[in-house]
């Protein structure tokens, strides 16, 4: 048995603030990323939990300019799609939102979950399979507060056809999309989401979502 780290107050304090300060990220600088750099933090996002230790998650380094544009084309529909269910100001305002950094991030990164991975032995998801999608969802969010760690912004693009997406790619039949992620050095920093600086959607106190039964 090896000795536990000891995590003090120091580093509490460090820890809090990476969490406040973790942005969905839309304004990138087109300054490239260090290959080794983008490596340590996939290595870094493999390190989260996983139903029955399964590690379902897949990434692909969207580096062709051919399919970087299905990906911009699926993005453009699905907005335009998405601004037709608004109306009014809430409309006018949806349609001012940056929603995507895929034309300056010089880095994209596809996310995705084997559901039919041998790998754990199906232990812990035959009643909630799904538990191998949120396996995914904790390397991705690995990825995001390690990226963040070291200066550079992430951005989730759910505003795609999974679909299109994943046939653009050609990966495994098997292979199911989880996230689509520009990553790149931001822009701006903020400790705020942006779409509550832009008057969308407002952050609820903690305690709105606590219930005791």
């Amino acid at each position: 048995m090896t000795n536990a780290p000891v995590f003090d107050q120091t580093f509490a304090s460090t820890f809090e603030q990476l969490l406040v300060w973790r942005r969905d990220v839309r304004r990138f600088k087109t300054d490239p990323l260090d290959v080794a750099s983008v490596k340590h933090l996939i290595e870094l996002a493999c390190l989260a939990p996983s139903v029955g230790n399964a590690q379902p998650w897949r990434f692909v380094n969207v580096e062709s300019p051919a399919r970087r544009a299905v990906v911009r084309s699926s993005f453009e529909r699905c907005n335009h799609d998405a601004l037709s269910d608004f109306r009014g100001e809430r409309a006018k305002l949806y349609a001012q939102l940056k929603l995507s950094g895929l034309d300056d991030a010089p880095v994209h990164i596809a996310v995705f979950c084997d559901r039919e991975t041998p790998l754990g032995h199906g232990l812990g998801r035959k009643t909630m399979a799904e538990t191998l999608d949120y396996s995914v969802v904790a390397a991705i969010h690995n990825f995001w507060l390690a990226a963040r760690m070291v200066g550079i912004g992430v951005g989730w693009v759910s505003i795609i056809d999974p679909v299109e997406v994943t046939q653009a790619l050609e990966v495994p039949e098997t292979w199911h999309l989880v996230a689509y992620l520009c990553v790149g050095y931001p822009v701006e920093e903020h400790d705020q989401p942006e779409l509550a600086r832009l008057g969308w959607q407002q952050r609820e106190a903690p305690e709105s979502f606590i219930l005791e039964r």
